[in-house]
């Protein structure tokens, strides 16, 4: 799933690429992929796109004098900028593609989805708060008035996991399952350590690993084409993704704990203390 880094970069992308020109086209091809129906999408068409903004994992084109066009890629979803788009309207079918955006000068953007969830949303509204995911968002940790107090306020009362208390979008925004995992390695913090019980030394390490790790990735991500970007991510993590493989900070062999739809990697050595985790009732060894 593209997280805070990856969404950053396409905004940065979409603004070289999208401000200033018209948009000539907004086609569904999936009709699941729409999740608001007034305005309808039609009305994207024969307007400006004047800006370009994130909302955690959220991307939002503002048109000027009309309405925003809000998506989240979710898990499988990805878009894909074409100079040249193909001539006549994208056909209906079992394929990747759900929508297509064409500019006056020919190019324009795909957004697809691989496998059967069809979680990929797009919302065209006045306003993006009327969108439920980005009304209920957390702050942005790379925000300049996030700081190290802001973050203690937010998990001082937080009876969760740390890996689930900074994957909640409500707490922080733009934070997922990667990042996640490669911020608290960087911090060498056990996964299910309790958020409350951080220590004042803790939480300044926490914080530290927290705004490093994002900023080193959003900079590695920076420039890249949008077609790269899921090989840059790959490339800059360290734990997660990486189930067999040896830590790079000591050697150690990258672990997994697995859930119902989703994984974790962690190295023992340098976040629990050498034991491995085999699954989530361990984690009443490891606060």
């Amino acid at each position: 799933m593209p997280e805070l880094p990856e969404v950053e970069a396409l905004k940065d992308f979409l603004t070289d690429n999208l401000v200033g020109h018209e948009i000539v086209r907004a086609l569904p091809v999936a009709i699941s992929v729409l999740k608001t129906y007034d305005p309808p999408l039609a009305a994207m068409e024969g307007r400006e796109v004047v800006a370009v903004h994130r909302h955690g994992k959220f991307l939002d084109l503002e048109t000027a004098d009309g309405p925003r066009f809000v998506t989240h890629l979710a898990r499988a979803g990805w878009l894909h900028w074409k100079d040249r788009l193909p001539d006549g309207p994208p056909r209906p079918g079992k394929g990747p593609l759900a929508l297509r955006v064409a500019l006056e000068t020919g190019a324009g953007f795909d957004l697809t989805e691989a496998g059967t969830q069809k979680r990929l949303a797009v919302y065209v509204v006045r306003d993006p708060l009327e969108v439920p995911g980005v009304a209920r968002l957390g702050p942005d940790p790379l925000a300049d008035d996030f700081d190290e107090a802001r973050l203690t306020a937010l998990l001082a009362k937080e009876r969760r996991q740390l890996k689930g208390a900074l994957r909640d979008q409500g707490l922080i925004a733009g934070v997922g399952n990667a990042y996640s995992d490669e911020i608290l390695h960087a911090a060498r913090m056990s996964p299910f350590k309790l958020a409350a019980s951080l220590t004042p030394e803790e939480m300044h390490t926490l914080y530290g690993a927290l705004r490093t790790t994002l900023t080193e990735a959003v900079e590695r991500s920076r420039g890249v084409a949008a077609g790269r970007l899921k090989a840059e991510k790959r490339s800059g993590l360290r734990v997660h993704g990486r189930t067999g493989e040896s830590c790079p900070v000591c050697g150690d062999t990258i672990r997994e704990v697995s859930f119902s739809d989703s994984s974790l990697q962690y190295c023992p050595t340098c976040q629990t203390g050498g034991k491995p985790l085999a699954d989530r009732r361990m984690s009443r060894l490891l606060k």
